[in-house]
């Protein structure tokens, strides 16, 4: 059936583009109308465009217009107005203060570390950071060790969680000092111990703050669906936070991976900060707490991030919210709020979009991530997007920062068929109730196309396979 649909596809493509004749709309396919009818999806929660690049008219163009939800393809809106408005090489920085002398190694006051929403700080980083604080001479802090945090308004941490899922990685609210995305990644295995199998978790960044609890037993078949039967529990503690893992493991998985975010973007920060620091033979005599920092404090060293374009490049492939999230905080940061908040940041990202004549009047922003009920915006204007940044400075690293069909991040295993393999550029979505898929394709022919799917429906996950007909459609279809 996907065979006939992608040969359907193809001429039904070639038909809309014959019969253009200054419309605004383009049919819809026969095939994909069957198709849709077939996986159950009214034509009306499908929004469809594929528009050369090259100025042509659009060969499928439908539901152009309507308000839709992107799901996490918002991201693209987010990343692109980012490179326009901070450069690809903009970076973040962490500064780390002194409030008080240092004497033989000693600091007679307290150490501050100021955040400014770096979305990539990890633990190897931090680690390094505390280096540099121990290469200026400090050994030993007799006060308490500060963080500062204020350049968010205070409430962006406590936003709401979505779908029920508090533990989960993709939940962690913006933190201006945030460390690791606030998440713990638990590493799975099958190994044997004598003739039994067991499964062995590990937490790749051990905390003693958690305490691993695995009654997970191991199960015969395939690994292809081995989160149905893996179940995991957090309580908390007074000195942190108990993880229970339970349920079965399937025999034939190799390593695999589940990250849950156990404690708040604030406790992870300081458990991390600890254990680092005392890593490097430091010593703290005073508590960690939040803090605004003092006037009267001097600058120790300043730890400066990777630049936007490799940020960029770990949002789009990887589809990591809370990075997208304190990058639309920073478009508006640098535009002058004080603290930031989400609302003006959407602000200072629609007047970047506005600068390049992009002007979307039913663009709603919430996190600018895609993990919102509340996002919309219409498949002409993710095109419209698409075709300006292709023709802008920056559209090498944004495109570089799409998953390529077939290879890598959310892509690796979509059409992984040599004939399709990196020839389309493309960011995914998904809610419950949304499907979503937007980027560049290019034919055999060498031509390219901006081209934008998005399913709002209870059955949208069924559009995948649709998804991929019309991709392969336009791979083939010159």
């Amino acid at each position: 059936m996907q065979l006939d649909l992608r040969r359907s596809l193809i001429l039904g493509c070639l038909l809309c583009c014959c019969l253009w004749a200054g419309v605004t709309q383009a049919a819809l396919p026969v095939s994909l109308q069957e198709a849709l009818s077939k996986a159950q999806l009214p034509q009306d929660s499908v929004a469809i465009v594929v528009q050369p690049l090259n100025g042509e008219p659009p060969l499928i163009s439908h539901n152009q217009a309507k308000a839709m939800n992107p799901a996490s393809v918002m991201k693209l809106v987010t990343t692109y107005a980012a490179l326009e408005a901070l450069t690809p090489a903009y970076r973040w920085k962490t500064e780390v203060y002194r409030n008080g002398p240092v004497r033989q190694g000693v600091l007679e006051g307290d150490l501050i570390i100021k955040g400014y929403g770096d979305p990539s700080l990890n633990n190897a980083e931090l680690w390094r950071l505390l280096q540099q604080v121990q290469q200026q001479g400090i050994k030993h802090i007799k006060g308490k060790l500060l963080l500062d945090a204020s350049v968010y308004v205070p409430e962006l941490s406590q936003r709401p969680i979505l779908d029920d899922e508090p533990w989960r990685a993709y939940n962690v609210n913006p933190y201006a000092l945030l460390v690791n995305g606030a998440h713990s990644s638990f590493r799975f295995g099958v190994v044997k111990e004598g003739s039994k199998p067991l499964v062995n978790i590990t937490p790749e960044f051990e905390l003693p703050q958690i305490k691993l609890v695995n009654t997970v037993q191991v199960s015969k078949g395939p690994c292809a669906d081995w989160r149905s039967n893996l179940r995991y529990g957090v309580v908390a503690t007074a000195d942190g936070a108990t993880v229970t893992f339970s349920g079965s493991l399937p025999e034939q998985c190799d390593e695999r991976y589940l990250e849950l975010s156990v404690f708040s973007q604030q406790q992870y920060a300081v458990y991390t900060l600890k254990k680092l620091w005392a890593q490097l033979g430091g010593r703290l005599d005073g508590q960690v707490q939040a803090a605004v920092l003092p006037a009267s404090a001097s600058l120790v060293t300043t730890w400066w991030s990777a630049p936007l374009d490799a940020v960029v490049r770990d949002i789009n492939k990887w589809s990591n919210n809370v990075m997208t999230r304190q990058l639309l905080l920073t478009i508006g940061m640098e535009a002058g709020y004080a603290p930031v908040d989400e609302s003006h940041s959407a602000l200072a990202l629609k007047q970047v979009l506005h600068k390049q004549g992009l002007s979307f009047a039913e663009l709603v922003l919430e996190n600018g991530s895609g993990l919102s009920r509340n996002e919309r915006i219409s498949a002409e204007h993710l095109a419209q997007l698409l075709v300006t940044a292709y023709q802008r400075p920056v559209m090498p690293v944004l495109m570089a920062s799409l998953p390529m069909l077939g290879l890598d991040g959310t892509l690796k295993n979509r059409l992984p068929d040599p004939a399709s393999q990196g020839m389309a550029y493309l960011k995914t979505g998904s809610l419950e109730g949304v499907s979503s898929i937007a980027g560049y394709v290019q034919d055999t022919q060498g031509k390219r196309y901006a081209v934008v799917m998005l399913v709002n429906h209870a059955q949208a996950a069924a559009s995948r396979t649709i998804q991929d007909g019309l991709i392969k459609a336009v791979i083939e279809g010159r």
